[in-house]
């Protein structure tokens, strides 16, 4: 539905990687509304360097309305998507021409800048106090906040527990030991194919077990593991049928949900076979803004979309990193220099419009 002054009214559901990028690109193309429960954009990739430096997080986490000035904010969630509009939890029922799904994992976090900066603070005394700390998930974020802790903190006894037989199990395997060598020339203990069974009766502290009847003494822990993706809300609504077995958003070449010529979906909640990266979510939205821009003109021929180059870096510290690029994998200073100095945060905001400083 088209506004008064035949603007036509795009509703993106959730304000992440892909949704800010794509507000961003749409706000002087139409009328559009950015559904979220948080008033800003956290850049994810930093967020393990922000528990260890909470002013970091004073550049990555930045508020809705300063990359997208002229898009409506609904602070609130989406509970369900009509053929003719959006209804949120809120009470607000907001009609569109095109929709964007771009919800990605379920996060549930801090509402503001200022309280998610200071749950980093919470997380930096937490850290600081303790004298062990047991990180629980060896994929990208326990591999990166274990090694960021004994980077900043060299003193801290850390130990790393993950269920599966290697770390960063979406990478390829010398991908994989390189990480391990590195954590454990850090004297990161890490102990694979180990679950643990009592966290919650730990919440403070004390001798944690694993499934493999090992016992863990740390002063606290910190929960790894990946999120359930926020779909669960879509089984409700005219999108039901176009979820797969794993709760993602099938989509075509265009973007468009399958079925559906005005819905898109963007990000990790996409059924696109390939790597779940920051990255490539910032492509769908590329692909995206250019679509809805063709169809609002009235053109018929869309973009597709066409991947990008299989690429992952995973931070260790502040200097070096591990990467698997192509296939090829590699550790040390030169795949640090492009991401662990700064964890693309400049990058970030400039694509976003803002002052890369």
């Amino acid at each position: 539905m088209a506004s008064s002054n035949g603007t036509k009214k795009v509703v993106i559901v959730g304000g992440g990687v892909a949704g800010s990028v794509l507000a961003k690109s749409l706000q002087d193309e139409a009328e559009v509304y950015v559904i979220d429960p948080k008033e800003y954009f956290e850049i994810t990739w930093a967020t393990l360097r922000c528990m260890v430096e909470p002013s970091f997080a004073e550049r990555s986490v930045i508020n809705h309305t300063e990359y997208a000035p002229k898009a409506h904010l609904i602070t609130s969630t989406a509970t369900r998507i009509s053929e003719t509009e959006v209804t949120t939890a809120n009470g607000k029922a907001i009609p569109y021409d095109y929709v964007v799904i771009a919800t990605g994992h379920d996060d549930r976090t801090a509402l503001t800048k200022s309280e998610r900066i200071g749950h980093y603070k919470n997380d930096q005394e937490k850290i600081k106090k303790a004298n062990s700390i047991l990180v629980v998930g060896g994929g990208p974020t326990g591999v990166e906040l274990a090694a960021e802790i004994t980077v900043d903190f060299p003193g801290k006894k850390v130990t790393l527990v993950h269920k599966g037989p290697r770390l960063l199990e979406f990478l390829g395997e010398k991908a994989s030991n390189k990480a391990l060598t590195w954590l454990k020339k850090k004297n990161v203990e890490v102990l694979l194919g180990e679950s643990v069974t009592n966290l919650d009766s730990n919440s403070e502290g004390g001798v944690y077990k694993t499934t493999g009847e090992k016992s863990v003494t740390a002063d606290c822990h910190f929960l790894c593991i990946g999120k359930p993706l926020a779909s669960s809300w879509l089984k409700e609504t005219i999108l039901k049928d176009c979820l797969d077995n794993k709760g993602r958003l099938m989509v075509d070449a265009n973007l468009r949900v399958k079925g559906h010529t005005n819905i898109f979906a963007i990000g990790d909640i996409t059924d696109i076979n390939e790597m779940k990266q920051g990255y490539l979510a910032q492509m769908h939205s590329g692909v995206v803004a250019k679509n809805i821009t063709s169809l609002a003109s009235g053109k018929e021929k869309l973009e597709a979309y066409k991947g990008g180059p299989e690429m992952a870096i995973v931070s260790l510290g502040r200097k070096e990193a591990v990467a698997q690029i192509s296939g090829m994998a590699m550790s040390g200073w030169i795949p640090g220099k492009i991401k662990s100095g700064d964890m693309f945060v400049s990058k970030t905001r400039k694509t976003l419009g803002l002052n890369s400083k």
